[in-house]
C-alpha cells in the first residue's frame, strides 16, 4: 500500500526533491566574524548576580515568551518578557522561545557557590534544514538570518544552548534542587515544568515562583546609570514625537478623526527612532480627555478644544518614556482651559518638589492631590473642605476629578516594578536611582452637574518621568514645555 503525502497548509505547495537540493546550493557563507556585545550586556552580569544572591541553591527560569496569534496564521509583533530583558539586555523583537537558566553551584563545602547562567535559544538552521526556507515562523527566508549559538553568545556575553537542550537540563536533579519560575510568561514550558516538579516532589511550588517574580520586580526600584541613559533617550525621542504632532494639528482638524491621525504620526516617529510605542497612546480631543484610558482614538479635532497627549517611545532596549501633555488644538489656551492647566501645574510642581530622597513614595501624591483637592474647593466645585476630602477614611470627594494615582516607577514596563511588595512601592521610600512619574489631573466631564459650565468637557494632565537624587529630582522630559505660555510658544514655533 502506498502511502499518503504528509498533509500541507492549503496554502503551502510541496517542495520537489529538485527543490530541496537546489535551494542548498551557492549561498555565501556566514560572516566569520563575531557581532559586538549588546550596550546592555556590560550591566547584566550584576543584575543576574544579585538575583543569584537571594536565592542561593536553587534552579531559576526566565523565559522571554512566545509568539502570540493575532488572527489566524498572524502573529503580534514579539516582546520579551522585561524580567529576561533586563537579566540578557536583549530588546526589540529577539528572543521568542529563549529561556535563561540560572543553575545553582556547589563549592568545595558543598554549599550554594551561585550561579551559572545559560541563555537556551533557538539558533538558526543550516540551509540544508527545511527550517530554512519552509518554516515561516523561524526560517531564515521568512524572518531573516537569526544568531548561532557563538553570536548569541557574543552578543549577550552569555553561554548558549540549543532550545532543544532545555528539557534535559530542567529534568536533571529535578528531584533535587528547588526550581523557581517566571509563571506563564512560556505556556508550554509552565506546562512542562509543573509536570516535572509535580512528578518529582509532588509540588509545583507557586508560592516560590511568586517570590521569584517580586525579586525580580524589586531588582528593577532602582536604574544603573546605562538605565538612566536610556530613559532619557526615550524622552527625547518622544519629545520628538510630540513636536512632530504638534506640527501636524491643522492638518488633523483638517483631515477628520485627527486623534487617529496624532497617533500615526506619533507612532511613525517612535518606529523610526526605537522599537515603538512603550504603551497605547492616548490622543483624546474634547471631552474624551475625561476618559483617562482613551484609547479608540478616533474622534475629530476641533479649534478652541483641548487634545491631551499621553504617549512615550519605547526605544531599542525597550525603556519606555511615559509623558502626557494637554494642548490647545488651535494654538492658544482659552481662559477657562488656562484656569485648569494652571491647577493641575501648580498640583505636578507640588508633587515634583516633594519627590526627595527620604520621602515616602506616597508624598508626591499627597502633595499634588491637595493642591488640586485647594483649587476645586476654592472654585465652588467641592463640596466639603480639603481637610474633609483628603481624609482617607471618610473623604475622597476631589476624587470625582481625579481618580487616579500621580506616580508610578518607570523603567522597562511603563508600569515597571509592578509585582513589588507594597512596602516597597506604594508604601516605600523614594531612594536615589528610582524613576517616577509625576502626573496629576483634572478631569470635568461635559455631563457633570457639579462643575460650572464653562469648565465642563475640560481634561487636563501633565506628567513627567523624574529620577529621584540626593538632591531635587533631575526631569528627563525636560525637552516639553510645561507652562501654559511656554505651550502656546512652542506650538507657535512647531507650527512655524
Amino acid at each position: 500500500m502506498s502511502q499518503k503525502a504528509p498533509k500541507l497548509p492549503n496554502r503551502q505547495t510541496p517542495f520537489s526533491d529538485a527543490f530541496v537540493s537546489f535551494i542548498a546550493t551557492d549561498w555565501e557563507p556566514y560572516p566569520s566574524e563575531l557581532p559586538a556585545p549588546l550596550p546592555a550586556s556590560a550591566h547584566t552580569a550584576a543584575r543576574r548576580d544579585a538575583v543569584s544572591a537571594a536565592f542561593p541553591g536553587e534552579r531559576l527560569v526566565i523565559p522571554a515568551g512566545n509568539l502570540v496569534v493575532r488572527s489566524n496564521d498572524c502573529d503580534y509583533p514579539f516582546r520579551p518578557h522585561s524580567a529576561f530583558a533586563h537579566l540578557t539586555g536583549l530588546g526589540t523583537d529577539r528572543e521568542p522561545d529563549a529561556v535563561l537558566v540560572l543553575e545553582p553551584r556547589l563549592g568545595e563545602d558543598a554549599e550554594p557557590a551561585g550561579h551559572d547562567a545559560v541563555l537556551y535559544f533557538k539558533p538558526r538552521a543550516p540551509r540544508t534544514d527545511p527550517e530554512f526556507y519552509a518554516d515561516p515562523r523561524y526560517g531564515e527566508m521568512w524572518v531573516g538570518q537569526r544568531e548561532s549559538c557563538e553570536e548569541m553568545s557574543a552578543l549577550t556575553a552569555l553561554p548558549t544552548r540549543p532550545i532543544s537542550d532545555l528539557p534535559r537540563a530542567l529534568s536533571d536533579r529535578i528531584d533535587t534542587v528547588a526550581v523557581r519560575l517566571v509563571r506563564d510568561v512560556d505556556v508550554p514550558l509552565t506546562a512542562l515544568l509543573d509536570s516535572l516538579r509535580q512528578e518529582a516532589k509532588g509540588d509545583v511550588d507557586r508560592v516560590g515562583d511568586e517570590e521569584l517574580a517580586t525579586a525580580l520586580s524589586e531588582l528593577r526600584l532602582l536604574k544603573d546609570d546605562f538605565e538612566l541613559g536610556e530613559l532619557k533617550t526615550a524622552c527625547d525621542a518622544t519629545a520628538v514625537g510630540f513636536a512632530a504632532v504638534a506640527a501636524d494639528l491643522p492638518t488633523a482638524v483638517a483631515n477628520g478623526r485627527g486623534e487617529r491621525w496624532c497617533e500615526g504620526v506619533f507612532e511613525l516617529h517612535a518606529r523610526h527612532l526605537g522599537n515603538g510605542v512603550g504603551y497605547g497612546s492616548i490622543c483624546a480631543s474634547g471631552d474624551h480627555a475625561n476618559t483617562l484610558h482613551w484609547i479608540r482614538n478616533d474622534g475629530g479635532l476641533r479649534d478652541g478644544d483641548l487634545i491631551l497627549l499621553d504617549m512615550g517611545v519605547e526605544v531599542d532596549s525597550l525603556y519606555t518614556a511615559d509623558v502626557t501633555r494637554t494642548l490647545p488644538v488651535d494654538g492658544t489656551f482659552t481662559a477657562a482651559q488656562r484656569q485648569v492647566y494652571e491647577a493641575v501645574l501648580a498640583a505636578q510642581q507640588a508633587g515634583m518638589d516633594a519627590a526627595r530622597a527620604g520621602a515616602r513614595f506616597s508624598d508626591v501624591h499627597e502633595a499634588a492631590i491637595r493642591v488640586v483637592a485647594t483649587y476645586l474647593r476654592e472654585w465652588g466645585i467641592l463640596p466639603v473642605s480639603v481637610e474633609e476630602s483628603l481624609d482617607p477614611v471618610a473623604g475622597g470627594q476631589h476624587r470625582r476629578w481625579m481618580v487616579h494615582g500621580t506616580s508610578h516607577h518607570l523603567g522597562l514596563d511603563v508600569h515597571d516594578c509592578a509585582q513589588a511588595r507594597k512596602e516597597f512601592y506604594r508604601e516605600g521610600t523614594l531612594r536615589p536611582g528610582m524613576v517616577i512619574t509625576v502626573e496629576p489631573g483634572i478631569y470635568f466631564k461635559s455631563t457633570d452637574l457639579l462643575v460650572p459650565q464653562e469648565l465642563r468637557g475640560i481634561g487636563v494632565r501633565i506628567e513627567d518621568d523624574i529620577v529621584i537624587t540626593d538632591g531635587a529630582p533631575r526631569l528627563l522630559s525636560d525637552s516639553l514645555p510645561r507652562t501654559a505660555d511656554d505651550v502656546e510658544a512652542w506650538l507657535a514655533a512647531q507650527r512655524g
